[in-house]
């Protein structure tokens, strides 16, 4: 029986050696493994979001134009001169029609000193003095990814994202309360899923998804 005992203790020392070689054989097939893994081969919600948050088409901001001088009764009564007619910022009184503008009335807008104020730190230095000009008012921020369609190689992805004000002007004449969806098409390549930039054989491409844009109701 002592000698039973000592061949049995032998045999599990022989054991473990074996058990911590298996043990290191998992691991290292584990670490192979995961090095030839991409976060990018497998398309998730959390995926798609990232990369349509980061696109450039997405990062483009919305611009807004303001036109001074001269302008039509429907240029006048746009949402938008409304309101900065309403905070001051704009001034209007009744002026004769110029040739390429008809119908009347006609109105001759300008920038009140509280308006200046408030459009020159926004505006371009070579906008100055310029009968109308652009400046950047809102920014799109993604609100959730809705679904992810595959088939093979190719993926719909349907979002919907608003407009997110960067400045006063902006808050003014959008609240950013209006939701929008696009679907934008995704192609899975050897290193792992893109999004279509550009217009492909089928899907929309990111330009194309936020021009249709649809109001969600």
């Amino acid at each position: 029986m002592p000698y039973r005992r000592r061949r049995s203790a032998s045999q599990q020392l022989m054991r473990k050696p074996a058990i911590l070689t298996i043990i290191f054989f998992i691991l290292a097939l584990l670490l192979l493994a995961s090095l030839a893994w991409s976060p990018r081969d497998f398309l998730t919600r959390r995926l798609a979001a990232l990369l349509i948050a980061g696109s450039s088409s997405f990062k483009m901001p919305q611009e807004f134009v303001l036109h001074t001088g001269i302008v039509s009764n429907q240029n006048y009564l746009s949402p938008e001169n409304l309101v900065l007619l309403q905070r001051g910022w704009l001034s209007a009184s009744g002026s004769a029609c110029p040739r390429d503008i008809a119908p009347p009335p006609c109105w001759d807008l300008m920038l009140t000193p509280s308006g200046v104020d408030t459009f020159k730190v926004l505006m371009s230095p070579s906008d100055s003095g310029k009968p109308s000009f652009s400046i950047p008012v809102a920014r799109r921020q993604l609100v959730a990814i809705t679904g992810i369609s595959k088939q093979g190689s190719s993926a719909d992805v349907d979002f919907t994202w608003k407009w997110s004000p960067i400045n006063e002007v902006g808050a003014a004449v959008d609240s950013g309360d209006v939701r929008f969806h696009s679907t934008v098409a995704f192609r899975s390549y050897d290193d792992g899923w893109r999004l279509v930039q550009e217009t492909f054989r089928s899907g929309q491409s990111m330009d194309d998804a936020l021009k249709n844009a649809e109001p969600v109701r």
